[in-house]
């Protein structure tokens, strides 16, 4: 069992950066891949960024690449979501998730077995 939990969020305006962390409890974090997603109101959760157990292969949404950088630490088990020229439509709970695996890059909602409870980013325009 993993426990998530995000933090970072809050409200900031449009251009301006955030910086999401994502704690785990899991003494093997560095056996998980991990993955932001993020829900705007009235829209499907949506995938944003995710990165493989080692750090060494990355993934992004095409709504947020060049802007965006996911990142791990396994000695703080803490994975984090640099966010850079933030816009408007980057408003939405942002979730971290976690599944064990040594294979791949996981961007399916599915495809994770654990979640966080979400942080809310909100960019003013």
């Amino acid at each position: 069992q993993v426990q998530l939990v995000e933090s970072g969020g809050g409200l900031v305006q449009a251009g301006g950066s955030l910086r999401l962390s994502c704690a785990a409890s899991a003494r093997t974090f560095s056996t998980y891949a991990m993955g932001w997603f993020r829900q705007a109101p009235g829209k499907e959760r949506e995938f944003v960024a995710a990165i493989n157990w080692s750090g060494s292969s990355t993934y992004y949404a095409d709504s947020v690449k060049g802007r965006f950088t996911i990142s791990r630490d396994s000695a703080k088990n803490t994975m984090y979501l640099q966010m850079n020229s933030l816009k408007p439509e980057d408003t939405a709970v942002y979730y971290c998730a976690a599944e064990r695996t040594a294979w791949g890059v996981p961007r399916s909602q599915n495809q994770y077995a654990y979640w966080g409870q979400g942080t809310q980013v909100t960019v003013s325009s």
